[in-house]
């Protein structure tokens, strides 16, 4: 940051932090304390002051932390989806989405990391959802495939009159 430019205030501050968190400039006015009606318009007035955007620049140079923040993010997402937070689970998908744009794509180097890679993810989106887009290999869809046309091609067989089923008149006896 240029040392002899004046400090930000404490408003400014905050903005350029929730920034660089959120990169949505009208989220980051309310979080540094600006009215919901102002907030649109005090954020694209902030993002574009020389001064902030410097601010901003310098704090994702600072980034560098030991914590893996998308492991953190995927954590508070199970638990939110686990508490019924929908908010909180919404917001963590967002959030995670936002991450891993940012980042460059991680190519698994082994088959045991890739199978690590899905199961973690499976995890993460529940039995039942899970479950859902593994039936939708194509390999479970030609298997439905051949059986529907295995039943196709097949004899008629010999079927046994159910007579719960038969309701004509003709098999109905009177008592």
């Amino acid at each position: 940051m240029n040392k002899s430019a004046k400090p930000l205030s404490e408003k400014h501050e905050k903005f350029a932090q929730a920034y660089v968190m959120y990169r949505n400039a009208t989220e980051s006015a309310k979080v540094a304390g600006y009215s919901a009606t102002s907030a649109h318009n005090q954020g694209h007035r902030l993002i574009n002051d020389p001064r902030i955007k410097e601010r901003i620049e310098d704090l994702e140079k600072e980034m560098e932390t030991n914590i893996n923040v998308i492991e953190e993010i995927e954590q508070q997402y199970v638990a939110a989806k686990q508490n019924n937070h929908t908010n909180s689970a919404l917001k963590a998908l967002e959030l995670l989405a936002k991450v891993n744009t940012k980042t460059e794509e991680v190519i698994p180097s082994s088959v045991a990391e890739l199978e690590a890679d899905v199961l973690k993810y499976l995890e993460i989106l529940g039995e039942k959802r899970a479950t859902e887009i593994i039936l939708k290999l194509s390999w479970f869809q030609n298997e439905e495939e051949e059986e529907i046309d295995n039943q196709d091609d097949a004899p008629p067989q010999d079927e046994e009159e159910d007579p719960i089923e038969d309701l004509s008149p003709s098999s109905q006896t009177e008592n």
